[in-house]
């Protein structure tokens, strides 16, 4: 039976894995598969990332570039911009983007590429794997018919599965391989092959019943995340109105051992999950005639947190009887989390796009993004000096990031809004607020 051979070949590590799409979930699983001796055609329609991994350097910080080296000298990673290599994989993991479109619906358009790409090549006991967020049914409904166009058998003579991505960039506690993975076939031997593949790297496989469930696992995830925090972030807004401490109150809720979870406010949300997935979810729920309301007030809620931080540095610069037009705004911070160089859905963005419309003097410091171009401009980062600090009417702190000389930021800033609470420990000071 093939699947039993693909699988002893899995096992033995004599299977070779390509993996399609060299971002911040494609490089690191690649990379992972190397250094368990297997070796691995890393595909990404990006030149210039291919020719950073093809002289040993990384773009992406969970990946050290000591450990790319070492799996480039020893043959068991090669990076290509041709699709062609896949052709003597015996396994295909596709870890391409699914952005929003512009009217805020799925676009699984890099999905399809890369798989009539596969398709050129698909070959006979040969397992497809997805890993790009997407909504129930693309992996069973767009990508099998796609493959089926090959010829092959599926079940027999090819194998497919659905396996989200669960990395958290930046986050040293819990390494791609330490992350529960989730698998689920398009077909029952599809789901075994993917959970044999997944299992040589990974401390722990979590089998679903199909790729549809597995789909629906990964959006439930983000937006479980997305929920509550739009609802803590409207509890903050109403704490602003009450005149109570949101992040004291927090604080004290936490302290029960049971039914509740702490999560936290901030100036929107970011990366390529938390603003998507729960759309994604949405979308679906729509074409089956259910509105998802929660899910879309929660999405609301968020979308408007980058205009409520203006309005308060607006409001801020108020009181001390200066507009914000022409006014100084340093912000601390542009990625979306801390200690990370991914700009991607990045709320500070939305803020800084806003400030400038207003007329603002904008500037901003981020250790991790030299430069960023905004509005036909390019903005560049600035350091922090004491002078600097004091030429500034508002700073304002929008990725906490542990880089910063926080003491030095309250010693010389007149006034300081705090949206992440790093800055917690120096209060109170008068020149310091909080979101």
């Amino acid at each position: 039976m093939a699947v039993n051979e693909l699988c002893r070949k899995i096992r033995s590590g004599a299977a070779q894995i390509a993996v399609v799409g060299l971002g911040y979930v494609g490089l690191p699983l690649a990379v992972a598969f190397a250094k368990k001796g297997f070796r691995v055609i890393g595909v990404d329609t990006d030149r210039r990332k291919i020719a950073s991994l093809s002289a040993g350097r990384s773009y992406v910080l969970d990946v050290r570039s000591d450990d790319l080296g070492r799996v480039l000298r020893r043959g068991r990673f090669t990076p290509a911009a041709d699709y062609a290599q896949i052709a003597s994989s015996d396994a295909v993991i596709v870890c391409v983007p699914t952005p929003l479109s512009k009217t805020k619906e799925p676009d699984i358009s890099f999905v399809v590429q890369a798989t009539k790409s596969i398709l050129r090549h698909l070959k006979k006991g040969q397992l497809v794997v997805l890993e790009s967020t997407t909504y129930p049914g693309t992996t069973e409904e767009v990508v099998l018919p796609l493959l089926q166009k090959s010829g092959l058998r599926f079940e027999k003579d090819f194998f497919l599965a659905f396996s989200p991505e669960r990395v958290d960039p930046g986050n040293k506690q819990y390494p791609i391989t330490s992350i529960p993975k989730i698998v689920g076939g398009a077909g029952p031997a599809s789901g075994m092959a993917a959970k044999t593949l997944y299992g040589t790297i990974m401390r722990r496989v979590v089998p679903v019943s199909s790729a549809r469930a597995a789909e629906m696992a990964k959006l439930l995830e983000n937006t479980f995340r997305s929920v509550n925090i739009g609802l803590i972030n409207e509890i903050a807004l109403m704490c602003q109105r009450l005149g109570v401490d949101i992040w004291e109150v927090i604080g004290a809720a936490k302290t029960k051992p049971f039914g509740f979870m702490a999560f936290y406010p901030g100036p929107g949300i970011g990366g390529h999950c938390l603003p998507i997935d729960p759309l994604y979810l949405s979308w679906t729920s729509r074409l089956h005639g259910f509105t998802a309301r929660m899910i879309e007030l929660a999405a609301s809620v968020n979308e408007e947190m980058p205009v409520h931080v203006v309005e308060r540095i607006a409001h801020l610069l108020g009181l001390r009887r200066l507009p914000l037009k022409h006014s100084e705004v340093l912000v601390l911070g542009l990625t979306y989390k801390k200690n990370v160089n991914d700009l991607r859905e990045s709320p500070a963005l939305d803020v800084l796009k806003i400030l400038l419309s207003k007329g603002a003097g904008v500037n901003y410091s981020d250790p991790y993004i030299p430069s960023v171009r905004l509005q036909r401009q390019t903005l560049r980062s600035r350091r922090l000096s004491p002078s600097f600090l004091k030429r500034q009417k508002c700073v304002v702190v929008l990725t906490d990031h542990a880089l910063f000389d926080y003491a030095s930021v309250v010693r010389h800033s007149s006034l300081v809004l705090d949206t992440r609470n790093a800055l917690r420990k120096f209060h109170p000071r008068e020149n310091l607020f909080f979101l």
